[in-house]
């Protein structure tokens, strides 16, 4: 009962409005079921090599990198509202369409337009939470928001595992598609477009510094990229390691990441409330976060047992719960006023270069050096991104701005 009550006292002070975003997001996440079946739906239905797998991922990827840049540039000028909605209408088409295309090159093309309408989603989200949230709720609104996206995601796998064993990819592609349709419909119902206009005012003639001129920053976006580097081979090649090395279907797969997100709908909020107490280290929390993803990793090969999944899944969870709500703190608070969304633009496209570059060169690891050799350089990145961090702590320390005193790190 006490945690229980610790539980629900975490969601108090939140504005409606984020609630409602979170239930669209939740809605709208749930239906992206085919993203971590991707690589085994090209190789099993569409024999594609791991090369041709690897080229789509890279597809992937930049489609993820336009999409975020050209979300930044939109939210900038039209609002982030009318950006949000017709994204989701979009993405919903393109996921319908897709299934229908068989070729390499119609593949990759199919899923760059995917990936373009889809990521101009994140930087417009980031907005949105921004101009519904009071400054002390930031955190926690982000938190909520990666809550439903990982309930959306834990049932989603499950479900889509469930469609896949019982049916075909067909199925998926469809309740992908129409899933993102009904969250438009939800968001024009739930949510006014009053905060975008107020926030396209305070735009407009406002001087701000360019994020990509914000050298701290960009150490930090590239902390981000290497995690993000890292936590991807979740998507990719960690569920083809559970197939080919540890001869799961796709349905236990899929309870695998219902495990995932699970987790994170038990502690992540509670956690998060505790850690934001003044006087804990922001930092710390983060360097914590990624001694647990190295951890993921390595303990994959220690042991060829099958019970390791679940210890690794677990592990790359916490480390989830501990890094990506801070991770966007950080960002949050370095942000200067009238630029959020370029600077989240930015925050995001470094988990976009993260799908070009990840998917397709833990692909080519796993094919050259096999999947022992790549665990360990996962770990190795995630260890050079520790030191990275600490850096990046001493270089902000001595700033003036209010990213030091909002972290309490003084």
């Amino acid at each position: 009962m006490k945690y229980i009550h610790l539980y629900l006292n975490s969601f108090k002070g939140l504005s409606k409005e984020i609630w409602f975003l979170a239930l669209v997001t939740l809605i709208n996440r749930a239906g992206t079921m085919v993203i971590p079946f991707l690589t085994i739906y090209l190789k099993s239905d569409k024999n594609f090599t791991l090369q041709d797998i690897a080229w789509v991922m890279t597809a992937f990827g930049f489609g993820s990198v336009v999409g975020a840049w050209l979300g930044g540039k939109l939210t900038k000028k039209m609002g982030f509202y009318y950006l949000m909605f017709w994204s989701l209408i979009l993405t919903g088409i393109a996921f319908i369409l897709l299934q229908y295309i068989d070729s390499f090159a119609g593949i990759c093309i199919g899923i760059f337009i995917l990936m373009l309408i889809a990521d101009a989603f994140r930087p417009a989200s980031y907005v949105a939470i921004d101009a519904y949230s009071s400054p002390e709720n930031k955190t926690r609104s982000v938190s909520l928001l990666r809550l439903a996206i990982n309930l959306g995601f834990s049932f989603g796998p499950a479900l889509g595992g469930i469609i896949i064993t019982q049916g075909s990819y067909t199925g998926l592609f469809w309740v992908d598609g129409l899933t993102c349709i009904f969250a438009a419909i939800m968001f024009v119902l739930l949510l006014n477009n009053k905060a975008s206009k107020i926030q396209k005012t305070e735009i407009k003639g406002m001087k701000y510094l360019s994020p990509y001129k914000d050298y701290p920053y960009l150490l930090l976006v590239f902390c981000v990229f290497l995690i993000g580097f890292t936590f991807l081979q979740f998507f990719s090649t960690v569920p083809l390691y559970y197939k080919e090395i540890h001869h799961l279907d796709e349905s236990k797969i899929g309870l695998l990441f219902f495990l995932n997100g699970f987790l994170i709908f038990l502690v992540e909020m509670p956690l998060v409330k505790y850690l934001e107490k003044p006087g804990i280290s922001v930092y710390k929390i983060v360097y914590f976060s990624v001694i647990l993803l190295i951890l993921c990793f390595l303990v994959l090969n220690l042991f060829s047992w099958v019970g390791i999944l679940t210890i690794s899944m677990i592990f790359m969870t916490f480390g989830e719960i501990f890094n990506f709500p801070f991770l966007n703190s950080l960002a949050f608070k370095r942000a200067k006023r009238g630029n959020m969304g370029e600077y989240m633009a930015l925050f995001t496209m470094a988990f976009s270069f993260a799908h070009i570059l990840g998917h397709n060169t833990g692909l080519h690891l796993i094919k050259n050096y096999g999947y022992n050799a790549t665990w360990y350089i996962m770990a190795g990145i995630l260890i050079i991104c520790l030191f990275l961090l600490i850096w990046h702590k001493n270089i902000s320390k001595g700033e003036s701005d209010e990213l030091i005193s909002e972290t309490n790190e003084n």
